[in-house]
């Protein structure tokens, strides 16, 4: 007599969410594009921010985004690199900015008026107080540009907490934890740089949904300086205004009675208001007054529609 024994496979007590699976396999950049345009406009922003720093004129652009595990990124930079620590309030997490130290000693020769016409600076060496603080600076202007470029799908405030020389400390996650590793190559008096950014991959499943769309039919980087321009622009535009100091209705009759002469008199005082429309669209309230043999207005207040229309019911 044979006895078959049933096998019953033990239930996982734990079982995985399609989206745990989804972490443990890191991020796909492919499925985030977003990604790539929000890394774009970085590269536009630093560029813009860094002439703060010097004339000369620097290029930011971006050589490469990946997955990587932390543990890996932090070996990497180590001992070439400088870090900031910056808080992400909107997603309660922590991002890295890494500076190598090349960039650091191009930023340093540029800022203090060189040319270019040196050769590099290449000794690997501690950074001096100087150089510490121009990195914390340079860090300063890419967390403000790092802001901008995230606002396109949400409002991101990036808060400076500490920089770190020493890799160990820099760790905003567990080693083992896959991050996104953007890096970017600067261009200044001949000279290249390397800035990285570090955003843990749990840092973004908040806003994973909004990185997943592709907004960049609808999303254009805006030119600070074609921004400034329109700016200019406008304010130089001219416009005509009238000020109403009396409406008063009259007949076809009263018209037709008028002779050379006549005299309209008005109930208006001086101390009356004026008003000043632009286009038959009340915009101020205005005091009437003389200066050098010229009429003048002074603005009092905002013309409220909406009061005076309620004001009007009331007075019939």
């Amino acid at each position: 007599m044979t006895t078959r024994a049933k096998h019953h496979a033990e239930p996982d007590p734990q079982p995985r969410s399609p989206e745990h699976l989804f972490d443990s396999a890191g991020i796909s950049i492919e499925r985030m594009p977003m990604l790539r345009v929000i890394f774009d406009r970085l590269a536009m922003q630093c560029s813009e921010n860094t002439r703060q720093l010097s004339t000369a004129p620097a290029y930011f652009s971006v050589n490469s985004v990946k997955t990587e595990r932390l543990g890996k990124i932090l070996e990497t930079a180590e001992g070439k690199a400088v870090v900031a620590v910056l808080h992400a309030q909107a997603w309660d997490a922590r991002v890295l900015v890494g500076l190598d130290n090349k960039l650091i000693f191009a930023l340093v020769e540029a800022l203090f008026g060189g040319d270019g016409s040196e050769a590099p600076y290449v000794e690997n060496r501690a950074l001096t107080n100087i150089e510490m603080r121009v990195a914390q600076k340079t860090i300063d202007l890419i967390s403000r540009s790092l802001q901008s470029a995230f606002s396109v799908i949400v409002e991101s405030n990036f808060k400076f907490e500490r920089i770190e020389t020493r890799m160990d400390f820099a760790a905003i996650a567990p080693r083992n934890n896959f991050a996104v590793l953007a890096k970017f190559n600067l261009r200044i008096l001949a000279r290249s740089g390397e800035l990285f950014i570090v955003i843990p991959q749990a840092a973004l499943n908040p806003i994973r949904q909004s990185l997943t769309a592709d907004h960049t039919i609808d999303v254009a980087a805006a030119d600070p300086r074609w921004s400034r321009r329109i700016k200019t622009e406008v304010s130089k535009a001219e416009v005509t205004v009238q000020a109403i100091i009396q409406e008063e209705g009259f007949t076809l009759g009263d018209i037709a009675d008028l002779k050379v002469g006549h005299i309209l008199q008005l109930k208006s005082t001086p101390k009356s208001r004026v008003r000043l429309e632009c286009n038959d669209e009340p915009l101020f309230w205005c005091q009437l007054g003389q200066a050098e043999g010229n009429y003048t207005l002074r603005v009092d207040a905002v013309v409220d529609s909406d009061q005076d229309f309620l004001d009007g019911l009331i007075d019939h």
